[in-house]
């Protein structure tokens, strides 16, 4: 493993002792307060179109349409690496496959997970939030996010189960082998989409979040599991909402649905 191979965009990089917290959001260094810390955090502050959101279901425009969304994964070698804030499973840009949305193709690089969720529907939040980070051709990001409630065990978190508890509060990586992004089973059928931004700094604009409205499971077990790994300030890693701001939200389903 090269740190070449598995390069991390300057967006991406380690923040540090930042708080992430949501309990600590007031915090000096809480995401209230991301804006003031560095100039080039600044919209974390200024932005109007900030991320995470709630979604309003009533409110969400309804497009029928087809295959504006989908995925071509491929086994890839990973790594899974403990950044303090959050646990996250990298692959080799271009070698784990890629989503074609709307007659693009975005290559998958990481996902990583969020506890409580940093999205909610209709108010309501849940335990978790898996987020799936693509690149494009001119290094657009779209991202693919998973709400998960309490319920039977998540197969691909069982999958990383051993790897995520040999790294418990330690910032390191390590080479999982191949791992098969097929295996997060994102429903993909009827989704969220809205313009956003990163939910960490420094919090960029123009991300695509595409959201499945299916809630999938996971075990408490492995919610708690996820919180242990990460360092102390970050047991809960979820960013607050953030104003949508006038933005439109639509809702894709199926054209024979």
């Amino acid at each position: 493993m090269t740190g070449r191979a598995y390069r991390v965009p300057p967006i991406f990089i380690t923040l540090g002792l930042l708080v992430l917290a949501s309990d600590t959001a007031d915090s000096p260094k809480g995401p209230s307060h991301w804006g003031d810390l560095k100039p080039e955090w600044k919209t974390c502050k200024t932005g109007m179109s900030q991320s995470p959101i709630d979604i309003s279901s009533r409110s969400a425009i309804i497009l029928r349409d087809s295959n504006v969304f989908q995925t071509c994964y491929i086994p890839g070698d990973a790594i899974i690496r403990n950044r303090g804030h959050d646990i996250s499973v990298w692959w080799e840009l271009g070698k784990a496959g890629s989503i074609l949305f709307n007659g693009t193709s975005y290559s998958l690089q990481q996902c990583h997970w969020h506890s409580p969720s940093e999205h909610s529907i209709d108010g309501s939040r849940y335990d978790m939030e898996l987020h799936m980070v693509h690149f494009g051709p001119a290094n657009e990001i779209v991202v693919i996010s998973n709400l998960y409630h309490s319920g039977s065990p998540n197969g691909f978190l069982s999958h990383v189960s051993g790897q995520i508890q040999s790294l418990i509060d330690k910032k390191e990586e390590m080479p999982i082998g191949a791992v098969d992004p097929r295996h997060i089973k994102e429903d993909g059928k009827n989704y969220y989409q809205y313009t956003g931004s990163l939910t960490t700094p420094p919090c960029s604009q123009g991300i695509t979040w595409i959201i499945n409205q299916k809630v999938l499971t996971v075990s408490s077990d492995q919610v708690d599991l996820l919180r242990q790994a990460v360092f102390d300030y970050a047991k809960e890693n979820a960013r607050p909402l953030q104003p949508i701001n006038g933005r439109q939200v639509y809702l894709h389903t199926p054209t024979n649905q």
